[in-house]
Protein backbone atom coordinates (compact mmCIF):
# COMPACT_ATOMS: atom_id res chain seq x y z
CA UNK A 1 0.00 0.00 0.00
CA UNK A 2 1.34 3.52 -1.16
CA UNK A 3 2.45 6.12 1.57
CA UNK A 4 -0.65 7.95 0.32
CA UNK A 5 -3.50 5.42 0.73
CA UNK A 6 -2.24 4.57 3.56
CA UNK A 7 -2.69 7.94 4.97
CA UNK A 8 -6.00 9.24 3.41
CA UNK A 9 -7.47 5.33 4.55
CA UNK A 10 -6.34 6.19 8.82
CA UNK A 11 -7.38 9.79 7.84
CA UNK A 12 -11.19 8.79 6.60
CA UNK A 13 -11.32 6.24 9.30
CA UNK A 14 -10.36 9.07 11.84
CA UNK A 15 -13.05 11.07 10.46
CA UNK A 16 -15.95 8.40 10.67
CA UNK A 17 -14.72 7.53 14.64
CA UNK A 18 -14.98 11.31 15.61
CA UNK A 19 -18.43 11.79 13.92
CA UNK A 20 -20.03 8.56 15.55
CA UNK A 21 -18.33 9.05 19.18
CA UNK A 22 -19.60 12.46 19.27
CA UNK A 23 -23.12 11.55 18.73
CA UNK A 24 -22.83 8.59 21.21
CA UNK A 25 -21.17 10.68 23.60
CA UNK A 26 -24.49 13.20 23.54
CA UNK A 27 -27.03 10.70 23.85
CA UNK A 28 -25.02 8.65 26.71
CA UNK A 29 -24.19 12.11 28.67
CA UNK A 30 -27.92 13.00 28.41
CA UNK A 31 -28.98 9.67 29.73
CA UNK A 32 -26.66 9.40 32.54
CA UNK A 33 -27.76 13.19 33.61
CA UNK A 34 -31.38 12.04 33.70
CA UNK A 35 -30.31 8.99 36.13
CA UNK A 36 -27.75 10.28 37.55
CA UNK A 37 -25.29 7.44 36.78
CA UNK A 38 -21.94 7.47 37.38
CA UNK A 39 -21.54 4.59 35.22
CA UNK A 40 -23.01 5.70 32.07
CA UNK A 41 -21.87 9.31 32.73
CA UNK A 42 -18.00 7.81 32.99
CA UNK A 43 -19.39 5.73 29.75
CA UNK A 44 -20.26 8.95 27.47
CA UNK A 45 -16.90 10.33 28.55
CA UNK A 46 -14.85 7.31 27.69
CA UNK A 47 -16.96 7.86 24.01
CA UNK A 48 -15.58 11.69 24.12
CA UNK A 49 -12.52 10.39 24.61
CA UNK A 50 -12.47 8.18 21.79
CA UNK A 51 -13.47 11.29 19.74
CA UNK A 52 -10.04 13.13 21.24
CA UNK A 53 -8.10 10.37 20.78
CA UNK A 54 -9.09 10.36 16.68
CA UNK A 55 -8.29 13.83 16.76
CA UNK A 56 -4.85 13.53 18.21
CA UNK A 57 -4.65 10.79 15.52
CA UNK A 58 -5.22 13.07 12.51
CA UNK A 59 -3.10 15.50 13.98
CA UNK A 60 -0.06 12.51 14.25
CA UNK A 61 -0.79 11.65 11.00
CA UNK A 62 -0.60 15.06 9.65
CA UNK A 63 2.63 15.32 10.85
CA UNK A 64 4.13 11.45 10.59
CA UNK A 65 3.09 11.76 6.39
CA UNK A 66 6.21 14.35 6.47
CA UNK A 67 9.12 13.27 4.35
CA UNK A 68 12.60 12.61 5.54
CA UNK A 69 15.10 15.22 5.78
CA UNK A 70 18.33 16.38 6.93
CA UNK A 71 17.68 16.21 10.88
CA UNK A 72 15.16 13.23 10.75
CA UNK A 73 16.60 10.97 8.12
CA UNK A 74 13.94 8.18 8.78
CA UNK A 75 11.19 9.93 8.30
CA UNK A 76 8.34 11.01 11.18
CA UNK A 77 6.43 7.97 11.49
CA UNK A 78 7.47 7.57 15.11
CA UNK A 79 5.40 10.90 15.57
CA UNK A 80 2.30 8.13 15.41
CA UNK A 81 3.62 6.19 18.29
CA UNK A 82 3.50 9.44 20.33
CA UNK A 83 0.28 10.34 19.66
CA UNK A 84 -0.58 6.17 20.65
CA UNK A 85 1.26 7.19 24.10
CA UNK A 86 -1.12 10.28 24.51
CA UNK A 87 -4.26 8.08 23.56
CA UNK A 88 -3.29 5.78 26.41
CA UNK A 89 -2.61 8.38 28.78
CA UNK A 90 -5.54 9.79 28.21
CA UNK A 91 -7.51 6.52 29.11
CA UNK A 92 -5.56 6.17 32.48
CA UNK A 93 -6.55 9.40 33.67
CA UNK A 94 -10.21 8.90 32.76
CA UNK A 95 -9.89 5.51 34.82
CA UNK A 96 -8.71 7.32 37.22
CA UNK A 97 -11.37 9.98 37.80
CA UNK A 98 -14.52 7.81 37.24
CA UNK A 99 -12.71 5.44 39.78
CA UNK A 100 -12.94 8.01 42.64
CA UNK A 101 -16.49 9.38 41.37
CA UNK A 102 -18.10 5.34 41.92
CA UNK A 103 -15.89 5.22 45.68
CA UNK A 104 -17.68 8.60 46.41
CA UNK A 105 -21.16 7.60 45.83
CA UNK A 106 -20.29 4.38 47.25
CA UNK A 107 -19.58 6.80 50.51
CA UNK A 108 -22.97 8.46 49.88
CA UNK A 109 -25.31 5.37 49.30
CA UNK A 110 -26.59 6.70 46.48
CA UNK A 111 -29.20 5.05 44.13
CA UNK A 112 -30.11 5.09 40.46
CA UNK A 113 -33.23 4.53 38.49
CA UNK A 114 -32.30 3.65 34.84
CA UNK A 115 -34.47 4.91 32.57
CA UNK A 116 -35.61 3.56 28.67
CA UNK A 117 -33.72 5.99 26.60
CA UNK A 118 -30.60 4.76 28.96
CA UNK A 119 -31.45 1.19 27.92
CA UNK A 120 -31.73 2.20 24.45
CA UNK A 121 -28.74 4.30 24.01
CA UNK A 122 -26.77 1.68 25.63
CA UNK A 123 -27.80 -0.67 23.00
CA UNK A 124 -27.17 1.55 20.16
CA UNK A 125 -23.73 2.33 21.53
CA UNK A 126 -22.52 -1.49 22.08
CA UNK A 127 -23.68 -2.31 18.50
CA UNK A 128 -22.18 0.61 16.64
CA UNK A 129 -18.45 0.32 18.88
CA UNK A 130 -17.82 -2.72 17.88
CA UNK A 131 -18.64 -1.93 14.87
CA UNK A 132 -15.89 0.70 14.86
CA UNK A 133 -13.57 -1.42 16.33
CA UNK A 134 -13.70 -3.99 14.14
CA UNK A 135 -13.73 -1.38 11.23
CA UNK A 136 -10.45 0.27 12.29
CA UNK A 137 -8.77 -3.33 13.45
CA UNK A 138 -9.29 -3.74 9.36
CA UNK A 139 -8.14 -0.67 8.17
CA UNK A 140 -4.99 -0.84 10.86
CA UNK A 141 -3.80 -3.78 9.82
CA UNK A 142 -4.07 -3.24 5.71
CA UNK A 143 -2.27 0.39 6.68
CA UNK A 144 0.06 -1.10 9.12
CA UNK A 145 -0.99 1.67 11.75
CA UNK A 146 -0.03 0.98 15.01
CA UNK A 147 -2.35 4.31 16.39
CA UNK A 148 -5.30 3.13 13.82
CA UNK A 149 -5.10 -0.34 16.26
CA UNK A 150 -4.83 1.32 19.24
CA UNK A 151 -7.88 3.41 18.40
CA UNK A 152 -9.86 0.45 17.37
CA UNK A 153 -9.01 -1.05 20.88
CA UNK A 154 -10.41 2.19 22.46
CA UNK A 155 -13.26 1.68 20.25
CA UNK A 156 -13.55 -2.15 21.71
CA UNK A 157 -13.33 -1.09 25.03
CA UNK A 158 -16.13 1.09 24.92
CA UNK A 159 -18.31 -1.70 23.62
CA UNK A 160 -17.46 -4.03 26.53
CA UNK A 161 -18.14 -0.90 29.15
CA UNK A 162 -21.26 -0.91 27.06
CA UNK A 163 -22.24 -4.57 27.56
CA UNK A 164 -20.92 -4.60 31.68
CA UNK A 165 -23.93 -1.62 31.84
CA UNK A 166 -26.68 -2.91 29.84
CA UNK A 167 -26.09 -6.42 32.33
CA UNK A 168 -25.98 -4.10 35.23
CA UNK A 169 -29.44 -1.59 34.24
CA UNK A 170 -31.68 -5.39 34.22
CA UNK A 171 -29.97 -5.89 37.48
CA UNK A 172 -30.51 -2.45 39.24
CA UNK A 173 -34.14 -2.86 40.48
CA UNK A 174 -32.69 -5.88 42.97
CA UNK A 175 -29.16 -4.55 43.89
CA UNK A 176 -29.03 -1.01 45.13
CA UNK A 177 -25.54 -0.78 44.62
CA UNK A 178 -24.98 -1.88 41.00
CA UNK A 179 -24.46 1.35 39.16
CA UNK A 180 -21.30 1.70 41.76
CA UNK A 181 -20.10 -1.35 40.80
CA UNK A 182 -20.56 -0.58 37.32
CA UNK A 183 -18.56 2.68 37.49
CA UNK A 184 -16.01 0.43 39.02
CA UNK A 185 -15.63 -2.03 36.68
CA UNK A 186 -15.46 0.61 33.43
CA UNK A 187 -12.72 2.04 35.29
CA UNK A 188 -10.84 -0.85 35.59
CA UNK A 189 -11.66 -1.91 31.33
CA UNK A 190 -10.08 2.05 30.94
CA UNK A 191 -7.67 1.10 32.86
CA UNK A 192 -6.65 -2.34 31.65
CA UNK A 193 -6.65 -0.89 27.58
CA UNK A 194 -4.35 2.05 28.98
CA UNK A 195 -1.90 -0.13 29.98
CA UNK A 196 -2.17 -2.53 27.01
CA UNK A 197 -1.89 0.65 24.72
CA UNK A 198 0.79 2.01 26.70
CA UNK A 199 2.93 -0.74 26.93
CA UNK A 200 2.89 -1.74 22.85
CA UNK A 201 3.42 2.25 22.10
CA UNK A 202 6.52 2.04 24.39
CA UNK A 203 7.75 -1.52 23.61
CA UNK A 204 7.87 -0.21 19.78
CA UNK A 205 9.71 3.18 20.54
CA UNK A 206 12.34 1.48 22.69
CA UNK A 207 12.99 -1.55 20.02
CA UNK A 208 11.98 -4.78 19.45
CA UNK A 209 12.84 -8.29 18.22
CA UNK A 210 11.35 -9.20 14.82
CA UNK A 211 8.28 -11.54 15.11
CA UNK A 212 8.46 -15.28 14.58
CA UNK A 213 6.16 -14.50 10.81
CA UNK A 214 8.47 -11.72 9.79
CA UNK A 215 11.87 -13.96 11.18
CA UNK A 216 10.38 -16.46 8.85
CA UNK A 217 9.05 -14.37 6.05
CA UNK A 218 13.16 -12.97 5.78
CA UNK A 219 14.79 -16.45 6.26
CA UNK A 220 12.80 -17.31 3.09
CA UNK A 221 13.38 -14.95 1.23
CA UNK A 222 17.24 -15.08 1.52
CA UNK A 223 16.69 -18.90 0.71
CA UNK A 224 14.18 -18.65 -2.15
CA UNK A 225 16.45 -16.01 -3.44
CA UNK A 226 19.79 -17.62 -3.02
CA UNK A 227 18.35 -21.34 -3.86
CA UNK A 228 20.55 -22.05 -0.45
CA UNK A 229 20.49 -21.39 3.32
CA UNK A 230 22.78 -18.59 4.65
CA UNK A 231 22.24 -19.35 8.14
CA UNK A 232 20.03 -15.84 8.90
CA UNK A 233 20.32 -14.75 12.40
CA UNK A 234 20.14 -11.68 14.73
CA UNK A 235 17.05 -10.19 12.64
CA UNK A 236 17.02 -6.70 14.88
CA UNK A 237 13.69 -4.76 13.62
CA UNK A 238 13.67 -0.99 13.85
CA UNK A 239 9.85 0.75 13.61
CA UNK A 240 9.88 4.10 12.66
CA UNK A 241 6.02 4.04 11.99
CA UNK A 242 5.59 3.85 8.36
CA UNK A 243 9.15 3.25 7.63
CA UNK A 244 10.46 0.21 8.78
CA UNK A 245 14.28 -1.07 8.82
CA UNK A 246 15.39 -4.51 9.57
CA UNK A 247 18.91 -5.74 10.33
CA UNK A 248 20.36 -9.41 10.20
CA UNK A 249 23.35 -11.20 9.55
CA UNK A 250 23.98 -14.42 6.98
CA UNK A 251 26.94 -16.85 7.09
CA UNK A 252 28.73 -16.75 3.56
CA UNK A 253 31.85 -18.77 2.78
CA UNK A 254 35.62 -17.36 4.10
CA UNK A 255 36.72 -17.60 0.43
CA UNK A 256 34.57 -15.71 -1.23
CA UNK A 257 35.43 -11.86 -2.33
CA UNK A 258 34.29 -9.23 -1.32
CA UNK A 259 32.54 -8.07 -4.51
CA UNK A 260 30.94 -11.57 -4.52
CA UNK A 261 29.77 -10.71 -0.96
CA UNK A 262 28.70 -7.82 -1.75
CA UNK A 263 26.22 -8.65 -5.00
CA UNK A 264 24.76 -11.24 -2.29
CA UNK A 265 23.56 -8.96 0.22
CA UNK A 266 22.52 -6.01 -2.10
CA UNK A 267 20.43 -8.66 -4.09
CA UNK A 268 18.62 -9.92 -0.48
CA UNK A 269 18.27 -6.01 0.87
CA UNK A 270 16.42 -5.86 -2.42
CA UNK A 271 14.20 -9.30 -2.36
CA UNK A 272 13.72 -7.91 1.39
CA UNK A 273 12.39 -4.56 0.19
CA UNK A 274 10.05 -5.58 -2.79
CA UNK A 275 8.19 -8.24 -0.86
CA UNK A 276 8.07 -6.67 2.54
CA UNK A 277 8.53 -2.84 2.29
CA UNK A 278 11.02 -2.82 4.54
CA UNK A 279 14.57 -1.36 4.28
CA UNK A 280 17.04 -4.20 4.90
CA UNK A 281 21.02 -3.73 6.47
CA UNK A 282 22.62 -7.16 6.08
CA UNK A 283 26.03 -7.98 8.07
CA UNK A 284 27.92 -10.91 6.69
CA UNK A 285 29.48 -13.74 8.89
CA UNK A 286 32.67 -15.92 7.86
CA UNK A 287 31.02 -19.78 7.22
CA UNK A 288 33.57 -21.05 9.99
CA UNK A 289 32.10 -18.53 12.74
CA UNK A 290 28.68 -19.18 12.36
CA UNK A 291 26.45 -20.94 14.77
CA UNK A 292 22.37 -21.14 14.43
Amino acid sequence: MSQENRNKLVMQTAIIAIVVNSALFIGKYIAGVQTDSVALIADAWHTLSDSISSVILLVGMWFAKKPADKEHPFGHGRIELIVTLFIGFLLLLISINFFIESYDKFLNHEVVHYSRFAIIITIVSLVIKEGLAQYSFNIGNKSDSQALKADGWHHRSDAITSLIILIGIFAAPYVWWIDILLGFLVSLVILYTAFDIIKEAISSIIGETADQKLDTEIKNICKNTLNKDVQVHHIHLHNYGVHKEVTFHICLPDAMSIKQAHDISNSLELAVYKQLNIVATIHIDPENECCE
